[in-house]
């Protein structure tokens, strides 16, 4: 179990009062998000609670890579179990909940449609029950996804645009999005919908499209790779630089109401653009591409981009970055990590 911050509130003379309103419970913490998240709300001098599944089965190469490790409590803590969480709060009374948890991989909802929407949709429910039964002052920020909208007949994506999902995992995030509104407006809790688009970092997990495509062209570079398989990449999409994201979802939180928002770049790139990008940046021949068609989709979105006025005009958070720019940020950094 991890330790409180060495900037958090070890005086026994301060109140418990005090202390109590400024701690922040993360579940999914291990994950991109929850890494870049820590991290920040450490610097705005949050207490910052961690629940994982095990701590024998998780991987804490975020938290470490960014140096948060050590200044945070981490507690296991199964999200399918009610009682569970109902404990958890009990005993930290935070502020704040930011629910990052879920199965968040499109192509593996495929292969795991039950499973995915179970853990996805009842995790949810069951944060939002604990909160309304413990302490409905309770903030709560729901990690939606923009997969939720799937094909759209109108581009840009706004808060409003009418949810077709294309795929198991993006099923059980309008599931669980339609939850937390309902909760919102029936119960009066302070929920709190974060659309994110698609968002990278050095800390993304491997199986991602920019991730692998930059660590297996930098494997093709050293020989140790000959060449780069991938599926349909004549689709399009919203990519931005996640450390800039985290920061839109502590805006929201600290809104008086709940409500919901659509943080994204506003321009979308196609994948097979991505990848000359990253071949030409890192020196590789465009014969090193294979496409394999055993690799698409059952089912596919072609093109697909957000508009973020709402975030900017509510919140004054807005993205200026191009997809390049992140590009090479994360190209840097991974070739400054490489052993």
């Amino acid at each position: 179990m991890g330790q409180y911050s060495k900037w958090m509130f070890k005086n026994n003379a301060i109140s418990s009062k005090l202390e109590m309103s400024r701690t922040c419970i993360i579940s999914g913490i291990t994950g991109q998000d929850g890494a870049y998240l820590s991290r920040l709300l450490i610097e705005k001098e949050y207490t910052v609670i961690g629940l994982i599944r095990s701590n024998t089965a998780a991987s804490f190469k975020g938290l470490d890579y960014l140096q948060v490790r050590d200044k945070i409590t981490l507690i296991e803590c199964d999200l399918l179990d009610i009682t569970q969480l109902i404990n958890v709060i009990k005993r930290y009374k935070p502020w704040g909940i930011y629910n990052l948890a879920a199965q968040s991989s499109v192509s593996l909802s495929f292969d795991q449609p039950i499973g995915t929407f179970q853990f996805n949709t009842i995790s949810v429910y069951n944060f939002l029950e604990a909160i309304r039964i413990v302490d409905p002052t309770i903030k709560f920020y729901q990690a939606s996804s923009s997969e939720m909208f799937g094909n759209v007949n109108k581009l840009p994506i706004t808060e409003e645009s009418v949810l077709h999902p294309k795929s198991p995992y993006a099923i059980s995030k309008a599931a669980g999005h339609f939850a937390c509104i309902n909760y919102r407006e029936s119960y009066g809790l302070s929920v709190y919908c974060g659309i994110l688009f698609n968002h990278e970092s050095y800390l993304r997990s491997d199986g991602f499209f920019i991730k692998k495509i930059i660590t297996k062209s930098l494997q093709i570079k050293k020989g140790t790779l000959k060449i780069l398989e991938v599926g349909n990449i004549d689709i399009k999409r919203d990519f931005g630089y996640a450390p800039v994201y985290v920061e839109a979802m502590y805006s929201m939180m600290q809104k008086e109401t709940g409500d919901d928002f659509i943080i994204c770049s506003g321009r979308s790139t196609s994948l097979r653009e991505i990848i000359r990008y990253v071949f030409e940046k890192i020196g590789i021949g465009a014969d090193k591409l294979v496409i394999n068609k055993n690799l698409y989709r059952p089912a596919e979105i072609t093109d697909i981009y957000g508009d973020n006025s709402k975030a900017a005009k509510q919140l004054g958070w807005k993205y200026t970055s191009s997809i390049y720019d992140m590009l090479d940020k994360l190209i840097e950094e991974e070739i400054q990590n490489l052993t």
